[in-house]
């Protein structure tokens, strides 16, 4: 199993990019907000990947942190759903936005990616439901680094770095845990962090939103 790739850009198409480790290609496909990520040509990447094998096919794919490949394989287990399936949805909604329909139970934000009908939306979002809390409260994952990367291209004077991705906000999962932590059910903690969570939410903001959330009604 290949789990994870780092090394230099050498060419990109519209659903997959060629990427040079040690003198191999490795063609990976990626989502299109992936690939807007993406540095130049020429250029240090590292992604997460996970291999798709089949009886006549053996495809790589790409992910910029472990909470979207994560996204990604279970996905992939609602019938319905391929590999490509699954990279459509991420392009359209991201990570974040996954956890926050399925939690919420919004098929509706699934439906809009592309090849998605509200059928398969409406089981994605009702098989998914108990396990988006563990997703959830992986964070952003760990994001691929290039750190290491100048050492597969000694060849180059001066190896230039990827762009890093943002840093995902810690704060949906921080606040996830500590309501798990209090007793509330992972399925509605999940709903209720993401009901409650607002751009620049503070952990401890956070947390005091999903509680009014979860308060007895009445």
């Amino acid at each position: 199993m290949i789990g994870r790739i780092a090394g230099r850009l050498i060419y990109r198409a519209t659903d997959h990019v060629l990427i040079d480790v040690g003198g191999v290609g490795y063609l990976v496909h990626v989502s299109d907000r992936t690939l807007a990520g993406l540095p130049g040509n020429g250029e240090a990447v590292a992604l997460f990947t996970d291999l798709l094998v089949r009886e006549d096919l053996m495809q790589l794919y790409g992910f910029p942190t472990l909470v979207e490949k994560e996204w990604h394989r279970l996905l992939m287990t609602v019938q319905g759903i391929g590999a490509k399936a699954a990279l459509a949805i991420l392009s359209a909604l991201g990570p974040d936005g996954v956890s926050r329909a399925v939690a919420l139970g919004d098929w509706n934000a699934l439906a809009k990616a592309k090849g998605i009908g509200p059928k398969i939306a409406q089981r994605a979002a009702i098989e998914l439901k108990n396990k988006a809390p563990a997703v959830m409260a992986m964070g952003g994952g760990v994001m691929g680094d290039t750190d290491e990367i100048d050492d597969v291209v000694l060849e180059e004077t001066a190896p230039t770095r990827a762009r890093r991705p943002a840093k995902a906000d810690p704060a949906p999962a921080e606040a996830l845990s500590a309501l798990v932590n209090l007793g509330y059910a992972p399925g509605d903690a999940a709903s209720a962090v993401a009901e409650a969570a607002t751009p620049g939410a503070q952990t401890g903001e956070l947390i005091r939103a999903a509680l009014k959330l979860l308060a007895p009604k009445g």
